[in-house]
């Protein structure tokens, strides 16, 4: 019998899973949970928010099992995306929700980063590969920062700007471009391409 690496028997248990096989969800459910309330806990920054979106995830991975394809990129890069998109999710309901009992604005839903997927979509299907690394390496310091900020910790232009002590219109365009700078790296093939 020939041994499937740890990423191909992700793979094949997604793939049992789409055809409604329990088992394979929770072998699945077993091999990546930790990751994943790992991700949510960064980002919710509360255990029982972070439990209860976990749960979240998982019953959407369930149920769009099939809508998963290996070409797009590796099965816990797919997982963490759903994870991180239900946690930012969760962020805007929360502070929406503490908007309606303080009637203080906040931030506008507007101001959290994009979870359409748009440019960091891309990013987010080669996020194993090396070169994603090399390419955020290649980024300057407020850029790199902002993104990793935003998007691996679900911070807000509003709190970026707070804990880089710039600007919010600052932070957005250094968001802009490092996305902007990713992309190009990454469609050159990386950076000893793409210069600085």
């Amino acid at each position: 019998m020939i041994e499937q690496t740890p990423a191909e028997a992700l793979v094949a248990l997604l793939a049992r899973c789409a055809l409604g096989d329990r088992a394979a969800f929770a072998d699945l459910y077993h091999a990546t949970s930790a990751k994943l309330f790992a991700v949510l806990l960064r980002m919710l920054k509360n255990e029982e928010l972070a439990e209860d979106a976990l749960q979240d995830v998982f019953i959407n991975v369930w149920h769009k099992a099939g809508d998963y394809h290996a070409g797009r990129g590796a099965v816990m890069t797919w997982l963490i995306s759903i994870a991180r998109y239900r946690a930012i999710d969760m962020l805007r309901r929360r502070r929406a929700s503490l908007q309606d009992e303080t009637g203080d604005a906040g931030p506008s839903p507007d101001s959290l980063p994009a979870s359409d997927g748009d440019p960091f979509e891309h990013t987010c299907r080669v996020a194993n590969d090396r070169r994603l690394a090399e390419c955020l390496d290649a980024l300057d310091g407020q850029r790199r920062a902002c993104l990793v900020l935003a998007y691996c910790d679900g911070y807000t232009h509003e709190e970026l700007s707070r804990r880089l002590g710039s600007p919010v219109g600052t932070i957005k365009s250094w968001v802009r471009r490092g996305l902007q700078g990713l992309r190009d790296c990454l469609s050159r093939g990386g950076p000893e391409v793409a210069g600085g």
